[in-house]
């Protein structure tokens, strides 16, 4: 296939996931029945914000015009260790690959095994020529370069395997907001979707605010409210209560809307079911240091990402900062 092609190919899949049909419909079931953090609510995030973020025609023209590729690439082989956390949240990583004009060889994550497996089945049906330049293994060798994303203590593995080949290894990151006190009701509804979408468990996901002193938690507690639901699914409220239990027989400050608890912590990284907070005096002092930290993937906030933007990622938002596309072209 040539780039046009390629792009062409794409757009054609972004098209088949905005359409209803059976058996993509089967693949979100069985991806749910064997992830019950992959509900059919954020599975359909998932999918809608790949096909309007990533897989529009035009997009994909302007995204490749910008790094100028073109066919004369010598095509190499690179494995791709994918993470499971959210619904195809490697396809990006695949995306660069495939539109580059290198062979990917991927590792899915147990967690997320189904969605990824049944889009490449859709464009192989639509174009034989992706089962030349994309497979799946279990075990990853004779690879030209790697891209693997993980934990901390896995990214300590990927360096030990993968060390002595090009790559790019992405361990624990996470986002923050930082609030000046005078948001709106709708920046607190838009906050919520930041901090709540995919159950926090994103990179992108807002698992830290900063807020001012003697700020007013009121209305953002009011707002949090929006994803009540979340205590019909059994894990989240498993974890919700835990860490309430924890705060109840520490004796220790918290605040809840019975949904979320909120609690003070310099900490960035808070678990399933808690936002953490930090009042600040100086606000730029704030946002310099947020924006030199390594473990920040984003912040939303005035200035920064608009709220509830977080998890809306365009083709040039590279995880880690690590341009992937720039990595591959220099292969």
């Amino acid at each position: 296939m040539n780039i046009q092609e390629r792009i062409n190919l794409l757009a054609d899949i972004g098209h088949y996931i905005s359409t209803e049909n059976a058996l993509l419909n089967e693949a979100k079931e069985q991806a749910y029945l064997r992830n019950n953090w992959f509900t059919p609510e954020f599975v359909d995030l998932a999918l809608k914000n790949i096909a309007a973020s990533f897989l529009q025609k035009d997009k994909l023209e302007k995204w490749a015009a910008h790094y100028h590729l073109d066919d004369n690439i010598t095509p190499k082989k690179v494995g791709i260790v994918m993470a499971g956390n959210l619904p195809l949240v490697g396809f990006h990583d695949f995306l660069c690959c495939f539109i580059a004009g290198h062979k990917s060889l991927i590792k899915l994550s147990s967690k997320d095994e189904v969605l990824l497996k049944h889009l490449i089945e859709k464009m192989q049906s639509l174009n034989n020529d992706t089962s030349s330049v994309v497979a799946f293994a279990e075990q990853l060798k004779n690879c030209d370069a790697y891209i693997a994303t993980g934990s901390d203590n896995s990214a300590r593995y990927f360096e030990y395997y993968f060390g002595k080949y090009p790559g790019i290894i992405r361990k624990n990151r996470t986002s923050v907001a930082v609030l000046d006190g005078n948001e709106t009701t709708a920046d607190l509804l838009n906050l919520a979707d930041d901090i709540h979408q995919y159950f926090g468990l994103g990179c992108r996901s807002v698992t830290k605010i900063y807020v001012p002193q003697g700020y007013d938690f009121v209305p953002l507690l009011e707002a949090l409210k929006k994803y009540h639901h979340f205590f019909e699914h059994h894990k989240y409220r498993n974890n919700y209560d835990y860490q309430l239990a924890i705060y109840i027989m520490n004796n220790l400050y918290y605040m809840t809307n019975d949904s979320i608890v909120l609690v003070e912590n310099k900490n960035l990284f808070s678990p399933i079911g808690t936002l953490y907070y930090e009042f600040y005096s100086d606000i730029e002092s704030v946002k310099i240091s947020l924006t030199e930290n390594q473990q920040v993937q984003a912040i939303v906030g005035k200035n920064f990402i608009s709220f509830g933007r977080s998890q809306q990622p365009s083709l040039m938002d590279y995880a880690d900062g690590a341009d992937t596309m720039q990595f591959l072209l220099g292969l």
